[in-house]
């Protein structure tokens, strides 16, 4: 790992929260409520778009359904995620690094509201210099959410490292030559990942934990 590192930059669902579950079945609910066709490998698929993108990559077709789709998927999803948690380990990793003066932040396909949800849930505000949801700028794969928390927080692109689950995660660092890990428990597979050249693949938090501590 090039050193140092200053800023680690974390995806939020099946990166850091154990969510992936409850997304896809909140958008296989959705679909079926609009009687719209949707598999469980697609609905698992697009978790880490932004809303929007989800809706045009799922359901091309009947535009004039999407915000009645989203109403039904994040309805779904609220009342059903309210016993969601971090991965078992991820409040001591988080702590740890913050407590080696390492920046913390988040970059999710949430909407600001739904991830302010789960910063409360998580009772995790305080760790993280800044946060940045989907709904507020660009979805993923595009960096510029990336970009706006280096110039928030001052550090260059090679001193930073993103964390995800998804190739649209590790897609967006690429594209700024920003340092990437990818996990393999959350969303995308270790060949998918690994076309965007991460340092490393974690199989677990444990592994996670222990390469960004190094």
């Amino acid at each position: 790992m090039k050193k140092p590192v200053e800023l680690i930059i974390f995806d939020w669902d099946g990166t850091l929260f154990d969510s992936v579950g409850q997304i896809v079945d909140s958008l296989l609910y959705a679909a079926k409520e609009f009687g719209q066709p949707l598999t469980h490998d697609a609905a698992k698929s697009i978790i880490g778009l932004g809303l929007p993108e989800v809706a045009q990559v799922l359901f091309p077709t009947v535009p004039e359904l999407h915000t009645g789709i989203l109403k039904s998927y994040g309805d779904h999803y609220v009342e059903h995620s309210k016993d969601d948690q971090w991965f078992t380990g991820v409040s001591e990793m988080l702590h740890d690094l913050k407590n080696q003066n390492i920046k913390l932040a988040v970059a999710t396909g949430k909407s600001r509201r739904g991830l302010d949800r789960v910063l409360a849930q998580t009772n995790s505000v305080h760790l993280f210099e800044i946060t940045r949801a989907a709904s507020e700028t660009k979805s993923k794969p595009d960096p510029l959410m990336l970009s706006e928390i280096l110039s928030q927080t001052g550090v260059n692109a090679e001193n930073a490292i993103m964390v995800g689950d998804t190739s649209y995660d590790l897609e967006m660092a690429h594209k700024i030559q920003m340092p990437r890990v990818g996990v393999s428990y959350g969303v995308h597979s270790i060949d998918t990942l690994q076309r965007f050249n991460p340092l490393m693949i974690a199989d677990n938090v444990q592994g996670l934990h222990q390469f960004l501590s190094q």
